[in-house]
């Protein structure tokens, strides 16, 4: 990762990142790949992390940065109140965008503006952030930010956004990814998603287990709730994710 921006091309940059990403083993050492990418884009902070990660360790979370002393600590008191205003407009937007376009985003209030300017105060400048969130996943964000006084690299921006995808990967990978707990499924429930998973209509798991029609029904519409899912498939791939039902479940009888 040896240069500086205006001695190589960005695409290298971005091609030499994601592959030595793959490499890293250990958060340390994505750690140290991270902070030499950030000074070659331009940039002297930066900060990958699970948005909940900032109230405090959790396992499987990822949260690595290396924010000037004592602003981690200042978010967590005020996030108490509002919420990160970068982090909000991360929700709005899958592509990476400068905190200046933040409020153009999501709408800030009072004491998410307050967050904002005090970012100064502990020596931050201008930043760029990169929304890294999926499906059923907490919020996150790779965030790279300059000196106080010193303007956006805008040069390398495609490429930042490159580099902060592939290091949540990489964090993701390393960490592991942070799954919720199951919802809590009733037995009879458990039994019309095993049913569901073999390929069943709800007319037929309702005569296989010998209750009415409107009850498969109503079971099978709660779990797709409680997972978060519209369809029988994805209903049939979580339960098998959460050991809910087994593979033999999932096979049709004829199958």
């Amino acid at each position: 990762m040896a240069g500086t921006p205006s001695s190589r091309n960005w695409s290298s940059l971005a091609d030499c990142f994601k592959e030595a990403s793959r490499a890293c083993a250990s958060a340390a050492e994505l750690e140290r790949l991270l902070a030499d990418a950030a000074r070659e884009l331009g940039f002297e902070y930066y900060a990958l992390l699970h948005h909940g990660a900032l109230a405090g360790p959790r396992r499987h979370l990822v949260r690595l940065d290396n924010y000037p002393a004592g602003w981690p600590q200042f978010l967590q008191r005020r996030l108490g109140r509002a919420t990160d205003p970068v982090h909000s407009a991360t929700s709005r937007t899958n592509c990476g965008f400068s905190w200046d376009e933040a409020p153009l985003l999501a709408p800030l209030a009072g004491a998410q503006r307050a967050i904002l300017e005090e970012c100064r105060s502990f020596g931050l400048g201008s930043g760029f952030t990169v929304p890294a969130n999926i499906p059923g996943e907490p919020l996150a964000s790779c965030s790279f930010a300059t000196r106080r006084g010193r303007p956006l690299p805008a040069g390398g921006l495609a490429c930042a956004e490159v580099v902060g995808a592939h290091a949540f990967k990489a964090a993701r990978r390393i960490c592991g990814p942070p799954l919720p707990p199951p919802p809590r499924l009733s037995p009879r429930a458990l039994d019309c998603l095993g049913l569901v998973a073999r390929g069943k209509t709800d007319w037929e798991i309702a005569t296989i287990l010998g209750i009415g029609l409107e009850t498969v029904r109503t079971y099978v519409k709660q779990a797709r709730r409680l997972y978060g899912v519209t369809s029988r498939t994805q209903l049939a791939i979580h339960g098998l994710r959460d050991a809910h039902i087994s593979f033999d479940d999932a096979i049709p009888p004829n199958g």
